[in-house]
């Protein structure tokens, strides 16, 4: 699993004074989807974050409700050491339990296509009631990101590529956020896509 890749300059060039996120707009987003998933019914109790990074989603957990059982994952040794992540390939590794939310945010394009279908199986195994999944895509890239800022030495697949793969298990929702099919979540129909 040696990754030399997103080492401690990795995290200087995408994390440093010019993070692609900051941790007030994770915090924000993590704020939403928590209260999107009450207002659908759910009662978050335990959370995965997937390629956690900085771990910023994780942490906003940990500090404002310190209830939920959190697991922060990363195949970044770097990552591992400075944050406190377990370390873990998600195309490699299916979680033996499921979590309330999945989080899952610029990960999969680091893989190559048969790398990506397996983290997306396991994903949709890790996940009992909501993820939260981001990838880059091709309209992004040609479109929404800040290219100066973004990591664009990825594979770059179409938004139907992960569409297409994520809807066997889920119901999309919209903003990134897909239900489980199966879960208890009560969904309005205009609230779901099709």
């Amino acid at each position: 699993m040696t990754n030399h890749r997103f080492d401690a300059d990795y995290f200087d060039r995408y994390y440093g004074s010019n993070p692609v996120r900051s941790t007030d707009e994770v915090e924000r987003l993590a704020v939403a989807v928590h209260e999107l998933v009450a207002w659908w019914g759910g009662d978050i109790r335990s959370m995965l974050e997937v390629g956690a990074g900085p771990g910023h989603w994780s942490s906003w957990y940990r500090r404002v409700h310190r209830g939920v059982r959190v697991v922060s994952t990363d195949v970044s040794e770097h990552a591992c050491r400075t944050h406190g992540h377990q370390r873990r390939d998600i195309s490699e590794w299916k979680p033996k339990r499921t979590f309330d939310l999945v989080v899952c945010m610029d990960v999969v394009q680091y893989l190559d296509d048969r790398r990506a279908a397996r983290a997306l199986q396991h994903l949709t195994a890790a996940t009992k009631e909501v993820l939260f999944f981001d990838a880059l895509t091709i309209h992004d890239a040609a479109h929404t990101v800040d290219r100066e800022a973004t990591d664009m030495d990825v594979h770059i697949r179409s938004g139907e590529w992960y569409r297409s793969r994520l809807s066997r298990g889920f119901v999309q929702v919209g903003v990134g956020l897909w239900v489980r099919k199966g879960s208890d979540l009560v969904l309005h129909e205009l609230e779901r896509l099709h």
